[in-house]
C-alpha cells in the first residue's frame, strides 16, 4: 500500500500502479502528476464521496477502484476516461448511475451491494462488456439496450428484486456464468434438509483458504478421529450473492463422486456464524487452475508448463460433465463452473466446488443448462490447448465448438456431453 507522503514528496514518480488507503475525503492533487503514467488506481476503504473533474486528465488509466467509501452517485466523469476498462465500486450508497458515466471502453463493471434501482441505458454502449457484477442492489428490470452487449461472458444478479429476466438475457451469444439467486424470479430450494455438526464437537486447525463468501479450515472431528473442513460464511453479501444460498445450494446438491462432499450444516457457532461441515479432501487435490486476472478478465489462469496426458484430461472433463448434468437434473445451475472451482488429482479424479453463485432455476428451463453448456465448453478448451503429446482429437474440438455455438439453443445438454465424452474410451457410469 502506497503512502500519501510519497505522493506528494514525488517518490513515486512515473508509477503505472497507485493504492491509497488512508481516509481521503478528496483526491490529493498530487496523484494528477502521474497522469502520463497511471494505469492503475486503488482507492478503496476511503471516506470519498465524489471525484474531480481532473480525473479525466488520467488519459492511460485503465482500472479504477473505489470501492468501500461513501459514493451515492457514479460520478460522470468516469466516462471521460477513454482508455477504462476496469472499474470497481462495491460498498459504497450509490442509488443513481447516470447516462454519462459508463464509458464505452469498459469491459469489467463491478457495482456490487448498493442501493441501485437502474441502470442507464448508456450500457448499452459498453460494447466490450465481458464482465457485470450487480449482485445486492434493488434493481428490478434491465435495460434492454444491454441486449447489444454480444461480448458479455458473465453477469452477477443475485440478491435483487427480479420477478422476471428478459428473454434476451437468455440468448446473449457469449454468456456462461450467471448467477440470479435471492430474487423472486429464482426457484425455491428443494431437497435441502441435512444434519448438523455442533461447533463443540469440532477442533479447529489450520485456515485451508478464504473466498469471497467465506473461511475454509481443517477441523478434527468424532474425537479427534476425523478430519473435515469446515467452512464460515462471512455473513455478508458477496460478489456473488447470499452466502445463505451458496449453503442452500450445496446441501440441495447432494452427494455426487464429483462434487466436494457435504456432511452436514454446522450449528451452535459462538457467534452465531453459519456454516458447513465438509469431507476434508486430502493431498494429491490440487486446483485445476487460477481464478481470471485482470487482463483474462473471464478466463482463469493455468500454470504455464501444465501439460495433461489425454486420459487425465478426459477423466476430468467427463466427471465435471456428469457433475453438472446431476445439478441440472435437481434444477441447480452452478453458475460458477471453472477450473479455479475444481480440484484435481494426478490421475483425473476431479471434484466441482463452490456454490457461491448456484441458482435454482427449476427443472425445466433448459436456456439455464445451455449457458451453463457454454461454461464447460470454456473449460474444455482450455483443456485442449494443454493436451499433452500429438493434436486433441477433432471431434473433441467439435465438441468445444458445439458447446460454444453463438445461437444458445443448439448447444447439446449435459447428458448429450457425457455421452459424447464416454465414446472417447473412459468408462460409463460414475468415474
Amino acid at each position: 500500500m502506497d503512502t500519501l507522503a510519497q505522493v506528494r514528496n514525488g517518490q513515486l514518480a512515473g508509477a503505472t500502479r497507485l493504492d491509497l488507503s488512508c481516509g481521503l475525503t478528496e483526491i490529493p492533487p498530487e496523484i494528477f502528476e502521474l497522469a502520463e503514467t497511471l494505469e492503475i488506481l486503488n482507492l478503496s476503504g476511503n471516506c470519498l464521496h465524489d471525484l474531480p473533474q481532473d480525473l479525466a486528465r488520467l488519459k492511460k488509466l485503465r482500472i479504477l477502484f473505489c470501492s468501500q467509501n461513501n459514493f451515492e452517485h457514479l460520478p460522470d466523469v468516469i466516462g471521460n476516461l477513454p482508455s477504462l476498462q476496469m472499474l470497481g465500486f462495491k460498498s459504497n450508497r450509490i442509488a443513481r448511475v447516470d447516462e454519462a458515466s459508463l464509458p464505452p471502453s469498459l469491459r469489467w463493471l463491478i457495482l456490487t451491494d448498493n442501493r441501485i434501482e437502474q441502470l442507464p441505458s448508456s450500457i448499452g454502449k459498453c460494447l466490450p462488456l465481458q464482465k457485470l457484477m450487480l449482485a445486492g442492489n434493488r434493481l428490478s428490470r434491465l435495460p434492454e439496450e444491454m441486449a447489444r452487449c454480444v461480448n458479455l461472458e458473465l453477469i452477477r444478479l443475485a440478491a435483487n428484486q427480479f420477478e422476471v429476466l428478459p428473454d434476451w438475457l437468455f440468448h446473449l451469444p457469449k454468456l456462461s456464468w450467471l448467477a440470479y439467486s435471492g430474487n423472486p424470479v429464482a426457484a425455491d430450494a428443494t431437497g435441502s434438509r441435512a444434519g448438523s455438526i455442533a461447533w463443540d464437537e469440532l477442533e479447529l486447525m489450520e485456515k485451508l483458504g478464504e473466498g469471497a463468501s467465506g473461511v475454509i479450515s481443517r477441523a478434527r472431528w468424532q474425537n479427534g478421529s476425523r478430519h473435515v473442513a469446515v467452512k464460515i460464511f462471512k455473513g455478508e453479501m458477496t460478489s456473488d450473492g447470499l452466502p445463505a444460498s451458496e449453503k442452500a445450494a450445496c446441501l440441495a446438491a447432494g452427494a455426487h463422486p464429483h462434487l466436494v462432499p457435504v456432511i452436514a450444516e454446522l450449528a451452535s457457532h459462538p457467534e452465531d456464524a453459519s456454516g458447513l461441515v465438509m469431507e476434508w479432501i486430502g493431498g494429491g487435490f490440487t486446483n485445476l487452475a487460477g481464478p481470471p486476472d485482470f487482463q483474462s478478465c473471464t478466463r482463469d489462469v493455468y500454470a504455464e508448463d501444465i501439460r495433461f496426458p489425454p486420459s487425465v484430461l478426459l477423466k476430468i472433463a467427463r466427471g465435471i460433465a456428469e457433475a453438472a448434468r446431476a445439478l441440472h437434473a435437481k434444477g441447480i445451475m452452478h453458475g460458477d463452473l471453472y477450473a479455479h472451482n475444481i480440484l484435481r488429482d494426478e490421475e483425473g479424479h476431479a471434484l466441482l466446488g463452490d456454490f457461491g453463485a448456484a441458482t435454482f432455476h427449476g427443472r425445466t428451463d433448459r436456456l439455464a443448462e445451455k449457458l451453463e453448456v457454454r461454461a464447460f465448453g470454456c473449460l474444455l478448451e482450455e483443456l485442449l490447448e494443454r493436451w499433452e503429446g500429438s493434436k486433441a482429437p477433432e471431434e473433441l474440438r467439435d465438441l468445444v465448438r458445439h458447446c460454444m455455438d453463438p445461437e444458445v439453443a443448439r448447444r447439446p445438454g449435459f447428458p448429450e456431453i457425457t455421452v459424447l465424452l464416454g465414446a472417447f474410451g473412459l468408462p460409463s457410469g460414475p468415474i
